[in-house]
Order: structure tokens, then C-alpha cells, then sequence
């Protein structure tokens, strides 16, 4: 199969390589959309996780092309996604119903083979249907499913004022999620104008291209989707004594935060992470065929694998209109 191969961090290439052996309880899919997200531009650039070489791709959808003797859910020809975090089920972390932090954890697309090749071949346990879904939505069903995660966590409640900080595509997610649960005004800021006008298109009540057109000490909830350390750290000004802080988006991984001690004190806030999703693909996969979420307008770019590169320099300069890019296997350059 064709295959795009990370081999060192910022070296890749498509090259030939042979499609996995399908085990006895592994699915072979012929991947038909596969999604760039910040982690993968982290693998290539060498700055969090990943082992070397690896296909990456842990955001994709396709059909089953085979079955492994025990699958018992699937048939060749479904319509699949897969959640790519692969846990032991057994460690301490595991019994505990925290998945997320298993201690023998695997992930496809990071240590395992992923979804930037024709084929993918995976646990049966890690792929969920997505009947009749769009495979380009299909994509979205494991970044959708980190957000829910994190939002159980943030304990948002009937009424609240939220700030998300970002407004690419998984700070549209979070918007749109957290409409879901009852939140009476969003305000979203980014300093990209298009992005901020899809924001609004999306249901922010407000959007600002400047933290200055911010009131301090206003928002029930700030949560920071951008993963960038000073936006990370200014959240503390606009989170209301006693309020929720969840800072969710990506962090350089030798990053350090500097917060003003007292202030951390004086305001006892609810401060939080969220780190990947645990069971949450089903509720994914249910609200996007719910058509409560709408991902079509979140899609920029579709390209080949061999403009993977590309697409990755897209994402980092921010230009062109990007929110998500989209590799087709399928397709040719």
C-alpha cells in the first residue's frame, strides 16, 4: 500500500510498504479521509510523543476491507472510525475506568501504524460505526470526542458565561458543545478575522481579535484551546473568583507556565486538564448523526498524501483559510 512515513522528525516521504497482518480480532480499513491535527504536526516536528518511523493519522474514517476470525461488531463493507488510544485494560489506571493515562498505553497514528495510508489495520475495539456519516465528518468523531471529554470535566453548568480562547477548529468544537449544555453566552477571541467570523457563524455571542476588549474577572469558564503558554497563563485574568479553568489545547511539550501565586489563591478557582477522551466516540458519533453538530464548514483543505508537508506547513503559518486539513489517501498529487 501507499503510505505517508514519518521517518525523523521533520523527514517524510510516501513510500511502498506492506499492509499489516490482520489478527484475529483486527479490522483492515481502507482509509478514505484522514485529518491533520496538532498532535500530528507535533510528531513531525519531533515535540511530543510519537516513535520513529510511523505512519501517522489517529483522526480517520473508511470501510472494512477484512475481519479477523473473532470480530464479531463488523463486516467487510461498514463504515467505520476509530478511537486510537489503546489501553491494557488491566493496569491500575485501566481498572480505575482512566483509559487515558493506561500504563502500557498504545496509540495508532503515534506508536502504532495510522490512518495517513491507503490501509489501516486496528483492534476491533477501537472502531465504532458511523452508518451513514460522511467519512469527511467521520474525522472528526476522535477530536469531538476529546472535547466532550474535557467539558464532563469542566462541570459547566445551566447559564454560564464561557471565554474560549482560540477559534480553530477544536475551539469551534468546544463552542459548539458547550451551546449544547446550556451555557447563556459565549465569547470566543483569535486574532484570525475568518476564524472569528465562523465562530460567530457557530454561536459565539461575542468574538474579539484582542484580549483587550476583555473585561477581567468576567466568565464563569475560560477555556484556552490554543495550547499557546501566554494565552494559558492570561486565562487567569478573565476566569470570576470561584469560577472553572480548563486549559485543553496542546502545550509545547518543554513549555512552562508562570502564574501569579496570590491570584491563584485569592480567586479558589477550579482548575483543570483534560488529556485525550475516555469512552466518549459513541457520544461522538451519536451527536454528529444527530446533526446537533455540524463539522462541513470546519473543513478547508483535502489534499494527497504526498502533500502532507503542505498541509502541515498550512496549519503552522495559519494561512490560506485553514481550519482542518483533510489527507485522501486515495488521492493523487
Amino acid at each position: 500500500m501507499k503510505a505517508l512515513v514519518i521517518e525523523n522528525p521533520g523527514v517524510s516521504q510516501v513510500q511502498t510498504v506492506p499492509v499489516a497482518p490482520v489478527g484475529e480480532k483486527d479490522l483492515c480499513i481502507k482509509v478514505k479521509a484522514s485529518g491533520i491535527c496538532g498532535t500530528d504536526v507535533h510528531i513531525f516536528r519531533g515535540e511530543y510523543l510519537g516513535t520513529y518511523p510511523v505512519i501517522p493519522g489517529h483522526e480517520f474514517s473508511g470501510i472494512v476491507e477484512e475481519t479477523g476470525i473473532k470480530v464479531t461488531r463488523f463486516k467487510a463493507g461498514d463504515r467505520v472510525t476509530v478511537e486510537p488510544n489503546i489501553s491494557c485494560d488491566n493496569c491500575r489506571a485501566c481498572l480505575n475506568n482512566q483509559q487515558n493515562f493506561c500504563e502500557h498505553w498504545r496509540g495508532i497514528g503515534v506508536t502504532l501504524p495510522g490512518g495517513m495510508a491507503e490501509y489501516a489495520v486496528v483492534p476491533e475495539k477501537a472502531a465504532f460505526s458511523i452508518g451513514e456519516l460522511p467519512f469527511l465528518s467521520g474525522v472528526f468523531v476522535e477530536p469531538l470526542s476529546c472535547v466532550l471529554h474535557g467539558l464532563e470535566r469542566a462541570r459547566i453548568r445551566l447559564a454560564d458565561k464561557v471565554l474560549i480562547l482560540g477559534a480553530g477548529p477544536i475551539g469551534i468544537l468546544l463552542s459548539k458543545a458547550i451551546q449544547l449544555q446550556g451555557a447563556s453566552e459565549i465569547t470566543q477571541v483569535d486574532r484570525n478575522q475568518g476564524r472569528l467570523e465562523l465562530a460567530k457563524q457557530s454561536g459565539a455571542a461575542r468574538v474579539c481579535a484582542s484580549l483587550e476588549e476583555l473585561e477581567p474577572d468576567a466568565f464563569d469558564v475560560v477555556v484556552d484551546a490554543s495550547g499557546a503558554l501566554f494565552l494559558m497563563e492570561r486565562a487567569l485574568d478573565f476566569v470570576r473568583k470561584g469560577g472553572t479553568l480548563l486549559w485543553f489545547g496542546v502545550p509545547p511539550r518543554n513549555g512552562t507556565l508562570k502564574l501569579p501565586a496570590f491570584t491563584v489563591f485569592e480567586k479558589g478557582l477550579f482548575m483543570l486538564s483534560s488529556y485525550t477522551s475516555v469512552r466518549n466516540s459513541i457520544q461522538a458519533v451519536q451527536l454528529l448523526e444527530s446533526g446537533k453538530i455540524n463539522v462541513t464548514p470546519l473543513i478547508s483543505h483535502q489534499l494527497s498524501l504526498e502533500e502532507f508537508v503542505k498541509g502541515v506547513e498550512t496549519i503552522e503559518k495559519g494561512i490560506d483559510g485553514v481550519l482542518k486539513v483533510v489527507i485522501l489517501p486515495e488521492s493523487t498529487k
